[in-house]
């Protein structure tokens, strides 16, 4: 498909000028027409005068997908018609990435095929959730319904995100700084000291030699030093994304006291949520648990959530499952029975993704309460160890002068 550059005039009597994909310039000539504009000129690009995005920003955000989603219901409510919408939703969105697929998609579109068969064509960009949410929509005639539930399901995500991030700003900003005072000390401060302790042919206790030690290792060898922890870093960023590695660390999430409270709650409020969307849309049981365990960030929940599928598929109640894998509250696989036995799954699953949202919020906050003190202590116990092994010596000398 070949990138082509136009210039036209829109209805209002505006030029217009920009670029789309087609397989041929007849076919650029007849999509533009078709969006009702006069097209004055259309010629190819090639590798110079294409366009270049930077999309630094990478997969869209629940909050970008939020935003897409209510305004598309928005203004599809208002009575415009889906290709004049998604032209609109191209302009205002901000990610590069997402914006290219909603052209493309308007596209698609235009051709012919259905909006959800044209969202699932970017997996990376509308994820399996939306697309199945909005096949739903266009087959029972609730288009707008199901784009407005995807907005709400899409905002809480966002704002359990944004809470978790900002309670790891914290702990990651002092880390770096006591990193930053760590290594201005040994690299710079200890040096200096050590030089005036030659000088005096001070004898320097073990504590002192330790550091002395550290110092000359990372002043001498700096160049080395930066290359193997950045080559340690990818490895183990490759490694967390293995079978294995995601595991491992699912494992150590469900393990750390207060790190395992924050994660069961998550994705407790995670599943009840996304599950009650597709639930309420007509989205069978089956596949709805099966789209909600693709999108669990831990492994562990995500093979629980494939088992209890398989077990729905030989005609358990999916609240025994639930209960069997001992990932999950009593309280989820408790109010999943009651909805199962009284016919009202979807509202005790709504009732628990309220209730486990407030409580990740009182999990962010503990673990930040328990978080602060501890980085205080180990600050202040690598600070307290640096000083002692420089004021160690100058100890030493001033005993040997009261000897004196």
């Amino acid at each position: 498909m070949a990138s082509w550059g136009y210039v036209a005039v829109d209805k209002s009597g505006k030029e217009i000028k920009g670029s789309r994909e087609a397989d041929s310039k007849e076919q650029a000539v007849r999509e533009l027409k078709g969006q009702g504009l006069i097209v004055l000129e259309v010629t190819q690009k090639n590798v110079f005068t294409r366009d270049i995005a930077f999309d630094f920003g990478g997969r869209p955000t629940p909050r970008d997908l939020a935003v897409f989603c209510r305004q598309f219901a928005s203004i599809t409510r208002a009575g415009v018609t889906m290709i004049h919408t998604l032209n609109m939703l191209t302009e205002q969105t901000e990610n590069a990435r997402m914006r290219k697929a909603v052209q493309a998609v308007r596209a698609d579109v235009e051709k012919g095929e259905s909006f959800s068969d044209s969202l699932a064509r970017h997996p990376k960009v509308f994820p399996e959730l939306l697309v199945q949410m909005v096949r739903a929509g266009e087959a029972s005639g609730s288009l707008e319904a199901a784009m407005e539930r995807m907005a709400v399901q899409f905002e809480r995500s966002a704002k359990t995100q944004a809470l978790i991030k900002k309670a790891m700003i914290y702990p990651v900003m002092v880390a770096l700084v006591a990193v930053a005072v760590i290594i201005a000390m040994l690299a710079f401060v200890i040096p200096r000291y050590m030089d005036m302790f030659e000088e005096l042919n001070a004898e320097l206790p073990g504590i002192t030699l330790l550091v002395v030690n550290m110092s000359k290792f990372i002043t001498g060898g700096w160049y080395i030093i930066v290359p193997v922890i950045v080559v340690a870093a990818v490895c183990l960023k490759a490694w967390a994304r293995t079978g294995r590695g995601r595991h491992v660390t699912g494992r150590i999430a469900l393990k750390i006291p207060a790190v395992k409270n924050l994660s069961v709650k998550s994705a407790s409020s995670q599943m009840a949520r996304t599950l009650g969307t597709l639930l309420t849309a007509g989205v069978s049981l089956v596949e709805a648990v099966d789209i909600v365990a693709d999108t669990m960030g831990n492994i562990w929940f995500k093979e629980a959530l494939k088992e209890t599928k398989e077990q729905i598929m030989m005609g358990v109640p999916m609240s025994q499952p639930l209960q069997e894998c001992g990932l999950f509250p009593p309280m989820v696989y408790h109010m999943v029975r009651v909805g199962e036995e009284s016919g009202s799954t979807e509202e005790m699953l709504y009732k628990l993704a309220d209730y486990y949202e407030e409580e990740v919020e009182i999990a962010v906050q503990s673990l930040m309460a328990a978080l602060e003190p501890i980085i205080i202590i180990v600050l202040a116990g690598i600070v307290g160890f640096l000083i002692g092994a420089v004021m160690a010596p100058m100890v030493n000398m001033y005993e040997a002068l009261d000897n004196l």
